[in-house]
This record gives C-alpha cells, structure tokens and sequence, in this order.
C-alpha cells in the first residue's frame, strides 16, 4: 500500500490540477489512517476547486477524526447546505454537534435521519436523544416497567390528595365530578344513559393557578393512578418514532384503568395543523388525535385531563366531542382560596399575629404560585434578620405586606391577552368565563 501511495504522489508531481487522482490519494491515505496527510490533499482540492463535494466530505472525515468537532460542523454544514450531506456524515454531524453540546440541533437532525432510515439506531445518540426504555421496539408492558420507577420522568404514581386539600375550584371540581367522579361511582346509571366513564377536559387560564393541583387530586377522589405528561417535553426528547411511543403511553394508562393522563401544555401538540409545515410533526398531532378518539383501542376507564396557558392556540379538532368536549377556565383563587392558601404556606413556619384574611383581601388576581412566592420573599426577610439579630425573627403582618408589594400579581399579562381574544375572537362564547370574570360580560 506505501508503494501505491508513492506511485500516486509521483503522479500527482507530474500533474498537480489532476483533481480525481488528488481526490483518490486523499481516499487512500484516509484508509490507511494517515488522516493529517489526507487533508492536505483534500484541503489542496479545496484550494484549486472551492465547493468540491467530496473534498468537502473528506475534509469533514478528517477533522471528525481528530476530534476538531467545531471545525468538522462547519464542513458538515456546508454540505446540508449544498445538499450532499450524505447519511453516514448525518450522523457524524449529530455525533459533532452532541461534543458541542448543541443538543437542539442535533435533535432536528436526528428526527430528519430517523425519517430516512426508521430502524437506524446508535447507543451513544439515543442515550441523549431518546427516552429510556421508548425507543421504537418497545412494548407497553415493558413502558409500564418504566412508568413504575421513581427515577423515571413520567413517574406513574397514586395521589394520596383529594379535592378538600383544594381551595376553591368549586365549579372546576363540579365539572370533573360529574364527567369523571360520578360516571365511576354510578357506572350502572351512567350505562343506562349511555354514558361511558372517561373522557377529556381542557382546563385553561393563567399560569400558577393550580391545574396540576386539582389534576393530581381528581387521581385522589378515585383512587386511580397518574400519569403527568408535558408535551413540549414529548416534542424536545422523543425524536424518531414519537408516534409509537405516545401510543404507548396510552396504552400504559388504559392497562391501568382508573387512570387519570395529565397532559400540560397541551397547546404544544394542539397548535393549529395548518401552521404546521413538518409532515412529521403533522404525523404526531394526528396520533394524538386518534388516541384521544379511542376508536382502536377503547379509552373506557382513561380520564384525560390536559391544560393550557394559551387555549387561542389549541386546534379546534381537539374540543371536537369525544376529545376535550368540556374546556373549563380556571381562574385565580377567590378571596377566600387566597386566605387558605396563605395559611398552608405558613403553616410550618414561625409567624407572629398574621391575619391571613386581610392579606386576601390584598392580594386580588395574585395566583397561588404569587402566594408562594409572597411568603418564599417574606421568609427571606426573616432569615436575614434572624441571623443579624442572632435570634429567631418571627414573620409578622407588617413583612407579608411588604412582601406584597414587593411581587406584583404575574397574571396580569395573560389577562390583558386573554382579554383580546374574549372581546374580538369569542364566537362560539368559549371565553365568556373570561369576560364574567372581568366584568366585561353584558
């Protein structure tokens, strides 16, 4: 072999601008691991014959191998540019990009490889790219197994929590008692009128306002397992055969009947299809939709609740009946859920004559995350009084006032949004809780 690599270099002497015979030293050499000589050559290719596909392609190879990552992904990209960027370097770019810890990009570019070659896997990729123990292959028995373990990111689980650990929420807790509570209680007179036990509901409203909450308690009233999903979580993680696994995530809750599937932000997976340009992404929505529809496989027993901060962004087909048919408003606490959510949150902690009803009344539009963080800063002033004065501070009145004013209610941006769409996109009225909430309602 060092024989016909001399042979090629005399050659190339005698004809220096011969690119083919240039382009099979540098092959050569790169097969004999001599990978600094073999981009000399493409790297000379390059010079005499800018844009050369396969220099461009060897040149990429090389620094791959040295473990020039950044300089490979600048070759690697050239390629995707030009439209020569064949399979086996995708994956070398994916690897290049992960060195560079530009997982979201990789991530796109492994979708689009997983597109071409669905089968294709690669340990160090997946180990990254795709959730443990969903790659494709994987069977509901064997993601229940997953769903079981603490550790795992969708952790199936029992809530202990009912609706009375709950302040206010009265009608919210109506609707899921009549649609879900009931239906189980009374599953012979529900059959009777042809009602089956399961179903959706949509709830919407400002962030912070407790939609996990009364989701982990309505497992609770019915003793049924819990599954929380955040769908932008779904869309990040499970690149490549996304479908097959949200089926079996589906598959997992109906094993487990009574089962209560949360799904956040929902409006993650609902944006409107038409604004969706990657067939992929199409594909995903319209698996959602089907196992939302359970015509295969029977959601008898699967209580889908789902929410939203941006319900303007949900795809009507979802709150189509039979899917989310109920889409409820969930609202800040009223005065007296502000006054019982003040207490909980001080109820492990020094305090000194709090009139909790008062700072209710302080605190109108503040969610309960607001609540939170009222007390979290009120704390923090104690905390450092304390340990100036070297003794104990108790929190007073007076610091959660000032805390008060110190963090402003966070829903007042969502309202002036939601406002415009309840005033001048409300046709069907599925904002009008929004307007009677706002006193706008004529």
């Amino acid at each position: 072999m060092n024989e016909m690599i001399e042979q090629l270099k005399e050659a190339l002497q005698i004809s220096p601008n011969n690119i083919p015979l240039r382009l099979h030293l540098a092959d050569v050499l790169l097969k004999e691991k001599l990978v600094a000589e073999a981009g000399e050559q493409f790297s000379d290719v390059l010079r005499r014959q800018p844009g050369n596909a396969k220099a461009l392609a060897g040149l990429s190879e090389v620094y791959y191998r040295q473990q020039k990552y950044s300089t490979a992904i600048i070759m690697f990209e050239q390629l995707q540019q030009d439209g020569t960027l064949t399979f086996d370097s995708k994956i070398k770019y994916i690897r290049c990009l992960l060195k560079e810890n530009s997982i979201a990009q990789a991530k796109d570019l492994y979708q689009q490889a997983l597109q071409e070659q669905p089968n294709f896997k690669d340990a160090d990729i997946d180990a990254v790219l795709r959730m443990p123990g969903m790659e494709t292959g994987s069977d509901p028995d064997q993601l229940l197994e997953e769903l079981s373990q603490p550790g795992s990111k969708y952790f199936m689980e029992k809530p202990t929590m009912k609706f009375a650990d709950v302040g206010g929420m009265k009608q919210l807790k109506n609707e899921i008692g009549l649609k879900i509570i009931q239906p189980l209680k009374n599953p012979a007179l529900y059959k009777a009128f042809g009602k089956k036990i399961g179903g959706g509901i949509l709830m919407y409203g400002p962030p912070g306002c407790g939609k996990t909450f009364i989701a982990k308690a309505t497992a609770g009233e019915i003793d049924a397992k819990f599954i929380s999903l955040g769908l932008h979580d779904i869309l990040d993680m499970w690149v490549g055969s996304s479908e097959k696994n949200l089926h079996d995530i589906f598959t997992a809750a109906r094993k487990n009947t009574p089962c209560v599937l949360f799904i956040d932000e929902v409006d993650a997976l609902g944006a409107s299809r038409s604004d969706m340009r990657q067939s992929a992404m199409r594909q995903i929505i319209n698996q959602f939709l089907a196992e939302l529809d359970g015509v295969k496989d029977s959601n008898e027993g699967v209580l889908i609740l789902a929410a939203t901060n941006a319900p303007w962004s949900v795809d009507s087909a979802f709150r189509r009946p039979g899917r989310f048919d109920r889409v409820i408003f969930v609202a800040p606490p009223d005065e007296e859920s502000r006054k019982d959510i003040l207490l909980s949150h001080l109820q492990d902690k020094p305090t000194d004559k709090i009139d909790a009803a008062q700072i209710a009344k302080l605190t109108q539009g503040y969610s309960g995350a607001d609540l939170k963080a009222v007390v979290d800063i009120a704390t923090e002033y104690k905390l450092e009084e304390s340990m100036a004065k070297g003794v104990l501070q108790p929190i007073t009145q007076k610091d959660i006032a000032k805390a008060v004013k110190d963090h402003k209610a966070t829903t007042g941006e969502w309202f002036a949004t939601a406002r415009n769409y309840a005033l001048y996109a409300n046709e069907t009225g599925l904002y009008d809780e929004i307007l009677q909430y706002l006193n706008l309602k004529k």
